[in-house]
């Protein structure tokens, strides 16, 4: 059977993951920082080869990268953290470097199909998937098919704005929903209450993370918890927006921020009730975490090579 090898670029690392087509188990995984010594791309073709079968056929190579893209040409916009992939052909690149047929994806669009194939998604054909880590992004599955739009931008879900004027985005635009619930945005509003004299169990530390809150928030902190319900809050009006406009079956959550407990959780759903327009867009409506973990990136990836090529 062909080859399909699949590649995840992350903030730190970039791993490839060796799959014979027809299993979801891979022959091998390796992995090579994302920053280091010569470019990533570089450091990224001496992964591929290293993990190249010797007696197989490589069907194709499949990238999920970070950063707006698109699928057709092969080109990344720009991938963050990541020096002079602005506008890099990164499709042709490898199709030159390896004779294959290569297919890249944005990352978070890739989780939402690895998870609708391979995790909690199945049985569904309509879904929409959030990940809550440092950033918010997402993807949505509308009737079996990935919904990418006209250059593969679609569903960018991090970047809704929920409060106009509200604080700068990373993007640079105002009030959008990365910037008031995602990770950074929790910890950075606890730390603005300590200093104005809000007490917390947290004080004193000088660099927060969304984690430690959390753990906090399950020991009793109020300052954590209410935290954590006002992210809960803001990123309830953004789904309520969301199922208005795709209609899902099941809302999938992944990220290391969608792990935090029901103080999260109990206000995303109450948030969501209070601002859907009729109650039958959340009946039956199943809310569930994401399956595949530190995993979705290569599944995603996998997912995408066993689509039929255009």
């Amino acid at each position: 059977m062909s080859i399909i090898i699949a590649i995840d670029i992350g903030g730190t690392q970039i791993r490839a993951g060796v799959y014979r087509r027809g299993s979801i188990e891979p022959l091998e995984v390796r992995r090579t920082p994302t920053q280091g010594e010569g470019t990533a791309f570089e450091r990224m073709c001496a992964l591929i080869q290293s993990v190249w079968p010797e007696h197989e056929s490589v069907e194709k190579i499949v990238v999920a990268s970070p950063g707006p893209l698109d699928p057709e040409t092969g080109v990344i916009a720009s991938a963050p953290n990541i020096p002079g992939w602005e506008n890099f052909a990164i499709g042709p690149e490898l199709e030159k470097r390896f004779g294959v047929k290569t297919r890249i994806g944005n990352d978070a669009n890739l989780a939402a199909l690895g998870e609708w194939r391979f995790g909690a998604g199945q049985g569904h054909q309509h879904v929409l998937y959030l990940t809550i880590s440092t950033g918010i992004g997402g993807g949505v599955i509308s009737d079996g098919h990935l919904l990418l739009g006209a250059h593969g931008l679609a569903a960018e879900v991090g970047h809704i704005t929920v409060l106009p004027d509200g604080p700068i985005c990373s993007c640079g635009q105002r009030g959008h929903l990365e910037t008031l619930a995602a990770g950074p945005a929790i910890a950075r509003f606890v730390q603005e209450q300590i200093s104005s004299g809000v007490e917390s169990t947290l004080k004193g530390k000088e660099k927060l993370t969304a984690r430690e809150i959390s753990e906090a928030a399950a020991q009793g902190d109020a300052l954590s918890i209410q935290a954590l319900a006002r992210a809960g809050k803001y990123i309830g009006e953004a789904l309520a927006i969301f199922v208005h406009l795709f209609n899902p079956s099941v809302v999938i959550f992944g990220g290391g921020v969608s792990f935090s407990g029901n103080f999260l959780l109990d206000s995303i759903k109450e948030s969501l009730e209070q601002n859907v327009m009729d109650k039958s867009y959340i009946q039956g409506l199943v809310i569930a975490n994401a399956a595949l973990g530190d995993n979705s990136g290569l599944m995603g990836a996998l997912a995408l090579g066993l689509l039929p090529d255009n």
